[in-house]
């Protein structure tokens, strides 16, 4: 479904209530749920918003804010609905508020044995995938048309970033070039470019836009059982860092961090996420 044929009517069809904060939920703040959204994709989904503390100020009721759509959404914000632990956004956006840097952070929840497909460009030979374009059109022609339409954000490409890890850092870059018009940053975590391989260096080398800003990192350990697959992490993490500078990611475009204890989880994510937002959000 996409929201270009009746915006309005779309907005009005989708209720959102509090999240749920009854015993073992771990949400912090302002987070409003959605009801189910219908999608071209394998499961409907629904949204998770984390608005700022800010958002309710009177003296800042008109205040619009930029948008972070962040893939694995069920992982964001609550221990109780994560796979193996949650990134802490909502904490951490509560402390860079107090920086000055504030943000509405929208989860997408992933669809389950379907992840692989949706946060791939190119399939494995192996495990498959390759439908990140139909995820990329349900976000952007779906999605942030709802969040614009509801809640108070900067639309514009400047102040509309991607954030995931693993599959879900190969996505964000992908989406980053896909959508150059309507994506201005990227958080590139873990990133797991061994499964599209080849094709998303390819394709990543024909690109020519060195606009916006990129956040690339990868863990030490994020593999220590499978000593080859931890040395692709990071290799592959690397050739794509120095590809983005010679296409000409200067320093203030582009950070590239490797954290050489560190493992593939969402403990790890919850720890460098401070200082990719940032980045990211200047």
């Amino acid at each position: 479904m996409s929201l270009a044929a009746d915006d309005e009517t779309m907005t009005d069809d989708i209720d959102w209530r509090p999240y749920d904060l009854t015993d073992g939920h771990t949400v912090l703040g302002d987070v409003r749920v959605s009801s189910t959204i219908e999608t071209p994709l394998s499961t409907d989904r629904h949204l998770l918003v984390s608005l700022p503390p800010s958002y309710t100020d009177a003296e800042r009721s008109e205040t619009s804010y930029p948008v972070v759509y962040m893939h694995d959404g069920q992982n964001l914000f609550d221990e109780a609905t994560s796979n193996s632990g949650e990134w802490c956004v909502d904490e951490t956006m509560a402390r860079l508020s107090d920086e000055g840097r504030e943000a509405i952070v929208v989860g997408i929840p992933h669809g389950g044995d379907a992840r692989g497909d949706e946060y791939t460009p190119y399939p494995h030979e192996e495990y498959g995938g390759g439908d990140a374009d139909q995820y990329l059109q349900f976000l952007f022609e779906t999605v942030k048309p709802l969040v614009d339409e509801t809640f108070r954000t900067r639309p514009g490409r400047e102040a509309t970033g991607l954030v995931g890890s693993s599959l879900g850092g190969v996505v964000s870059l992908y989406g980053f070039f896909e959508y150059g018009a309507k994506v201005g940053f990227a958080g590139v975590m873990s990133p797991a470019f061994w499964w599209p391989g080849e094709p998303m260096f390819e394709y990543v080398a024909d690109q020519s836009r060195t606009d916006g800003r990129l956040y690339v990192d990868v863990g030490g350990q994020e593999s220590p059982d499978n000593p080859e697959l931890n040395d692709a992490y990071v290799r592959d993490a690397e050739r794509m860092a120095e590809q983005l500078r010679e296409q000409g990611f200067t320093d203030d475009r582009l950070r590239f961090v490797v954290d050489d204890d560190a493992r593939h989880h969402e403990s790890e994510w919850a720890e460098r996420f401070p200082d990719a937002m940032r980045f990211l959000l200047g």
